[in-house]
C-alpha cells in the first residue's frame, strides 16, 4: 500500500481529485485530498498572507500529523509549486514527487511570465481569477456537459500571492527525487516547454496524456495507472 497526497491547483479544491482518490483508493492505497486555505470550501477563510510558502506548511503539516511516511505528493497546475516547497519541508516523509500537468518554478519566477492568460484575471488585494464570464466560457471546457457543469458549480478564486508572487528561494533544484512529469497534450499552460524542463532538470520521466488540463476529470483512469506506475 501506497500513501498519496493529491494537491489541487488554482481556482480548484481537493474536490477535483474526487475520481482519481476514489480509484487509488478502492486499489487498496491511503489517499488525502486536502483543500488549501483560501481555497474551495474554505474560501471563506480568504486573506492576505496565503502563499506558496504557508500552502506548503499546511501540506508538510499534514504529514505530521496524520504521521503520514513515504508519501507521493502529486501536485497539478499551480499545486506543483506547492509540493515543491512541501517536499523541501517534509524531505524525511516524502517518497517521491509527481507533477500532473503542472507549474515547477525556479526562485524568483512568476507564473505569469510562464502561463499566457486569454483574457485577463479579475484581481481584488487577496484574490485572483477568471471572471465569471471568462470562467464558463473557458475553464473546464474540454470536459463533457455534465462533468463540467459540476465543475464550474466549484470554481472559486485563489489567493493572489499564491498564484502572483515571486517563487520563494528554494532548494528544491538542488535535491534528488523520485519524480515523475506528466503532460496532458492538449493544454496550453503550463506549456510543453516549462513542463519538460521539469523533467530535464530532475533527470526523472516524462509522460505525457492525450487529454485537456483536467485528466483528473477527464481521464481518470488512465491518470490513477500512470500514478500507480
Amino acid at each position: 500500500m501506497s500513501t498519496y497526497v493529491l494537491v489541487h491547483g488554482a481556482y480548484q479544491g481537493g474536490w477535483i481529485w474526487k475520481r482519481v482518490a476514489e480509484r487509488l483508493r478502492a486499489a487498496g492505497h491511503e489517499v488525502h485530498t486536502p483543500t488549501l486555505d483560501g481555497c474551495g470550501e474554505r474560501r471563506h477563510t480568504i486573506r492576505a498572507g496565503i502563499t506558496v510558502g504557508t500552502h506548503a506548511q499546511e501540506i508538510a503539516q499534514l504529514l505530521f500529523y496524520q504521521d503520514l511516511r513515504d508519501v507521493i505528493l502529486v501536485g497539478t497546475s499551480a499545486g506543483g509549486m506547492v509540493i515543491q516547497r512541501a517536499a523541501e519541508l517534509a524531505r524525511d516523509r516524502v517518497a517521491g514527487v509527481v507533477f500532473v500537468d503542472a507549474l515547477a518554478l525556479l526562485p524568483g519566477e512568476e507564473v505569469s511570465k510562464i502561463v499566457k492568460r486569454p483574457a485577463a484575471n479579475e484581481v481584488s488585494d487577496v484574490a485572483t481569477g477568471p471572471t465569471r464570464a471568462d470562467a464558463e466560457k473557458r475553464l473546464f471546457a474540454d470536459l463533457d456537459p455534465e462533468t463540467r457543469a459540476w465543475a464550474l458549480a466549484r470554481y472559486t478564486v485563489h489567493p493572489i500571492a499564491a498564484l502572483e508572487a515571486p517563487m520563494d528561494a528554494t532548494s528544491f533544484w538542488d535535491q534528488t527525487w523520485r519524480a515523475t512529469v506528466i503532460r496532458c497534450t492538449r493544454a496550453v499552460n503550463p506549456p510543453e516547454s516549462h513542463q519538460r524542463r521539469t523533467a530535464e532538470r530532475l533527470k526523472v520521466a516524462y509522460h505525457e496524456l492525450d487529454t485537456g488540463h483536467y485528466p483528473m476529470l477527464s481521464r481518470p483512469d488512465e491518470l490513477t495507472r500512470m500514478l500507480l506506475g
